[in-house]
């Protein structure tokens, strides 16, 4: 059952990523091969102009592997992993840098920097995770969101990373993204929290007009298939059309996310948006294709 098919980077986030040449960028933790060929990657595709931060020696002996000459690129010698992160926050913090890209770090190590006041590097909306999902090179993607970072968010979480999804979705063309509010079931239940909360994003996002079509609770068949939404009589304008997947748990996009990759072999895009930097935080596990998509999708990101 497991899918045996190349992860190939999607030309559209290429295609938009392009239009923004040599973004400087942190490597947090550099040192380890793949981190440092999806850098290798992004350099060749002239995406970024990173700044190394981690063992020197490390990182040299991965450019060498790579017959990479970095000779010409920043390096900040920091041998303690997890000294790193905060070189990298205060590196955003005085704007030599413009994304943060995860190497060999906890996530949450990472974060918990980024995170911090002293920075001064969060934006207007709550910080939220975008995954970009294609299976093919010229595929539409699928958007989920929050996947990585947000466990279990309330209301008013929810519609900071329903605001941050729209605000990605038209930086990639999606002129007015259909938005499915996931849950178990497209009926509203008092026995699924889930689905009032669909319910009343729902309302909200009319309210405050936001430029989108947003729709829920809807299950994620009908939300994707037109086949399932049309016998089970769902009518409106994201039901088996959705372009962004919002779900209710991080269990849940994490879940649907891991299926696309190891079941149909999907490019995962991954990257932090709502703060006033990216942050590329791929999975150590990632291979390097979807490591330089996810850095396409932070350059695509920024404002």
């Amino acid at each position: 059952m497991l899918s045996n098919k190349e992860i190939i980077c999607p030309n559209n986030l290429l295609d938009f990523a392009h239009k923004k040449k040599g973004v400087k960028a942190a490597v947090v933790n550099a040192g380890k091969p793949l981190p440092m060929l999806s850098v290798q990657d992004a350099v060749n595709e002239n995406l970024i102009e990173p700044i190394f931060i981690g063992d020197k020696k490390e990182i040299f002996k991965c450019a060498e592997d790579l017959k990479w000459d970095i000779s010409g690129f920043e390096i900040i010698h920091e041998p303690i992993e997890n000294n790193t992160a905060a070189i990298a926050a205060k590196l955003a913090s005085e704007k030599k840098i413009r994304i943060i890209i995860k190497g060999h770090i906890h996530t949450d190590v990472l974060m918990k920097e980024v995170l911090k006041r002293e920075y001064d590097l969060l934006g207007k909306t709550r910080l939220s995770h975008i995954w970009h999902m294609t299976i093919g090179q010229e595929d539409k993607p699928l958007i989920i969101t929050d996947g990585a970072l947000n466990v279990l968010p309330n209301i008013k979480t929810k519609m900071h990373i329903l605001k941050n999804v729209i605000n990605f979705s038209h930086r990639i063309g999606i002129e007015r993204p259909k938005v499915a509010i996931l849950s178990a079931t497209e009926e509203v239940l008092d026995s699924v929290p889930s689905s009032k909360d669909a319910e009343e994003l729902t309302k909200l996002a009319k309210k405050e007009n936001l430029d989108a079509d947003v729709f829920g609770p809807l299950a994620f068949d009908n939300s994707i298939s037109k086949k399932s939404a049309a016998i089970k009589g769902i009518k409106n304008d994201v039901a088996g059309m959705a372009d962004v997947l919002l779900v209710p748990s991080v269990e849940t996009g994490n879940g649907l996310v891991k299926m696309l990759i190891y079941f149909s072999g999907a490019c995962a895009a991954g990257v932090v948006v709502g703060g006033k930097v990216p942050v590329v935080i791929t999975s150590r596990s990632d291979e390097a294709q979807a490591r330089l998509a996810s850095i396409a999708a932070a350059v695509v990101a920024l404002d």
